[in-house]
């Protein structure tokens, strides 16, 4: 096949993810311009749909904003950026409001008001829900309107391979996207792109994530010069179930928002023990007890116990929770469910100013594939989704005040892809073999506890992988499996970097070597040896 035969698509804006942060600066920028939508598989297929707890934002009247950015600084330990977390408070309430008009089905109280719960780190009742799948019914909300929106192209399982680049190396240009269906690369050109591509927590061997979170958008935006900050900070959800048919599902925060008690296999509840808020301490908190407890007594698992509560309540607020568990005979009316910690938010990402707005221009990143300095060491819980939605309007007010509908880049000289110098791989032995050594390493050695000893060892292992993998890619077509195998292990690696710089405990990052804070602290941010410097702003 020559690289004449490779197709070209041109678009005024192409966005990469059809997450919620996503689907949500898409239909806004359909407003004004011609918008492309790529997904690596379906578009309802990533972690927002997964979402359960819900939206935090302050609807209560005896809730108030300072109490909101008090909670979130709290949590996320003292290296979270003021001016984010303001304005994600501050937006948060009129996002949800846009969510209502689209008809997202939020749980009610009663009929004159949305039933608002508290969870892990929350001094308030702020969090707004649709029972116990928000993150779904919000992304079937926004994809319905996607789908009726005439300005919007959809491009599901497309997986996307590199962004492009201007010659000068400061202009995003587009992206090569392969076709999963006939494995052939497209070349797609966009006057602006937005990453929403979200995290990457398939880097560990448990994750709460689908498939799909391998640090797509955060290894390209890194390949084409962007730095990364806080890659360090991994949340680790506290509860997901623990059973060998299920080990993947999470067990909401919400659960112990509303009662759920963690205790031992002998029904000894523990939470107590470690911190003053009990069940209701954040993630991290919550994490690293279980893993102790896990530890100084042996167990596979803890127990997370609601069945105190009345059935109807349960039912009512946890469907989904009690319709998985009772797949594998718990019910969580009678039962405690067995729980342990597992992969789950990625705090760190690509750099980005509060419009979204990457080191490259016309290149933007939001969502959870984003760094804005609104999670710090911890993110609070709830706070992603709240996140995506804020800075996808933020986005989209930046990108419309530098939109040019009169411009088309479809005449550029963009080369087309070419692989006439690759040949198909003759076996895929290596691609599996690597993929399940990333997750190990990651999971055994820059886990919820870290030492530097372990950290060493990981940083080494995963440069001899990259290796390994670049060679792979120099000689061979590309296929999905690898693709998010390469994204996966250079991220990875960017994860260990940022662990190794931090020489203290703080937030996600625990390390046996440096148990202490250290004052003053600043992120952590690593820059590509090729990262091109900005050009002072007007």
């Amino acid at each position: 096949m020559t690289s004449q035969t490779y197709p070209k698509y041109c678009t005024d804006i192409l966005v990469i993810g059809s997450g919620i942060a996503g689907l949500s600066v898409a239909l806004k920028l359909a407003r004004h311009a011609k918008v492309m939508v790529v997904a690596k598989a379906s578009l309802n297929e990533g972690s927002s749909v997964y979402a359960q707890g819900g939206i935090a934002a302050v609807l209560d009247p005896f809730d108030s904003v300072e109490s909101h950015i008090e909670d979130t600084i709290e949590a996320g330990a003292g290296l979270c950026d003021p001016e984010a977390v303001r304005l994600v408070a501050e937006k948060g309430a009129e996002a949800i409001y846009e969510l209502i008009d689209l008809g997202v089905p939020f749980s009610k109280h009663d009929a004159e008001s949305y039933h608002l719960t508290q969870e892990g780190g929350h001094s308030h009742r702020r969090v707004i829900h649709a029972a116990d799948h928000t993150g779904k019914s919000v992304t079937e909300t926004l994809l319905d309107q996607v789908k009726q929106t005439a300005n919007i192209t959809l491009m599901p399982n497309h997986m996307t391979v590199d962004l492009i680049l201007s010659e000068d190396r400061r202009e995003c240009l587009g992206s090569y996207v392969l076709n999963q269906s006939t494995q052939i690369v497209a070349t797609l050109v966009a006057q602006k792109t937005v990453l929403a591509t979200g995290g990457a927590s398939k880097a560990y061997l448990y994750t709460s994530n689908p498939d799909t979170s391998t640090g797509d958008g955060i290894a390209m935006a890194w390949r084409a010069g962007c730095s990364v900050t806080n890659m360090e900070f991994n949340q680790f959800h506290p509860t997901c179930l623990f059973h060998p048919k299920d080990r993947s599902f999470l067990i909401s925060e919400a659960v112990r928002g509303e009662g759920g008690i963690l205790k031992r296999p002998d029904g000894t509840a523990f939470m107590a023990n470690y911190d003053s808020r009990a069940e209701l301490a954040p993630r991290d908190v919550v994490a690293r007890a279980i893993d102790q407890e896990m530890k100084t007594h042996g167990l596979d698992c803890v127990y997370l116990d609601i069945s105190h509560r009345p059935e109807a309540f349960i039912l009512n607020h946890f469907p989904t929770i009690y319709a998985r568990c009772l797949k594998v005979g718990i019910d969580i009316t009678r039962d405690p469910i067995p729980v342990v910690p597992a992969a789950h938010y990625t705090c760190g990402g690509i750099t980005t100013d509060l419009h979204g707005q990457t080191e490259i221009d016309h290149l933007y990143a939001i969502g959870e594939t984003a760094y804005t300095g609104l999670h710090g060491a911890n993110r609070l819980a709830s706070n992603s989704l709240v996140e995506g939605l804020v800075f996808a309007q933020t986005a989209y007010e930046s990108i419309l005040e530098s939109f040019d509908p009169a411009l088309s880049l479809c005449e550029s000289r963009i080369p087309v892809w070419d692989d006439r110098q690759v040949t198909q791989p003759k076996e895929k032995v290596l691609v599996s073999h690597d993929w399940d050594e990333v997750r190990r390493v990651m999971w055994d050695y820059v886990g919820i506890v870290r030492t530097d000893k372990r950290l060493q060892r990981a940083l080494k292992r995963m440069r001899m992988l990259k290796d390994e993998i670049h060679e792979f890619y120099r000689h061979h077509t590309v296929s999905s499996d690898f693709l998010e195998l390469r994204n996966l292990t250079e991220v990875a690696e960017l994860m260990i970097k940022s662990a190794i710089k931090r020489k203290e405990s703080r937030g996600l990052h625990f390390n046996l070597d440096h148990p202490d804070r250290v004052e003053p602290t600043a992120p952590t941010r690593l820059t590509p040896r090729h990262a091109i410097q900005k050009r002072p702003s007007n």
